[in-house]
């Protein structure tokens, strides 16, 4: 067992229920799209973000170490691209576009996984702090791989039923509209939290 389990788990469920790209795309996609069709999408995150973090934790991690800038490029990147995001979740406005809108596919969100700027930090931060290069390596990474999927799941689960439950108060398109803008609004306010 790892020694820190429970500082672990803390620091994942923080970082996974916390909001952040993932989480709010879930809740825009479960409003906009239902919990059937977003499944793709909480199945990609939930794989992607898991493999993303076994590649920092078996290598990636030195080469960060080595050349930070990649690092950067990936915050920068992942920055551009959570920016077209929110512009196409905010002008997604009426009912019957969204019928048209299809949701996040498991490859977008799953590919998405290594530029997310959040998930990124995040896998270094665990990595830096819950695993060790000696003898206990393969235990701890062991551990943390499944704390951090048992985690995904639970996260991406509840953001999008709790799109899906705000669903239930969209009466009108005027609702939908702000709906949307306050995600949009939330997923803009997550990038400034990598740069700090």
């Amino acid at each position: 067992m790892h020694p820190e389990i429970l500082s672990l788990s803390l620091y994942m469920f923080v970082t996974s229920c916390s909001p952040g790209p993932n989480n709010v795309v879930a809740s825009h996609s479960g409003f906009n799209h239902g919990v059937k069709k977003s499944i793709p999408l909480m199945l990609g995150v939930i794989f992607g973000f898991t493999l993303m973090l076994a590649v920092v934790n078996f290598g990636l991690i030195n080469i960060f170490n080595i050349y930070p800038v990649i690092q950067k490029i990936l915050i920068g990147t992942g920055t551009i691209f959570l920016i077209y995001l929110a512009y196409k979740i905010s002008f997604s406005r009426t009912s019957k576009e969204n019928e048209n809108l299809k949701p996040v596919n498991f490859t977008e969100t799953f590919l998405y996984q290594f530029l997310n700027p959040k998930g990124v930090i995040v896998a270094i931060i665990a990595v830096s702090n819950y695993t060790e290069s000696g003898s206990n390596f393969i235990n701890y990474s062991i551990w943390m791989l499944s704390i951090a999927f048992i985690f995904a799941i639970i996260s991406i689960i509840f953001w999008t039923l709790l799109g899906k439950f705000m669903r239930k108060f969209a009466t009108n398109e005027k609702f939908i509209k702000w709906f949307n803008y306050v995600m949009s609004t939330l997923l803009i306010s997550c990038i400034a939290t990598f740069y700090y």
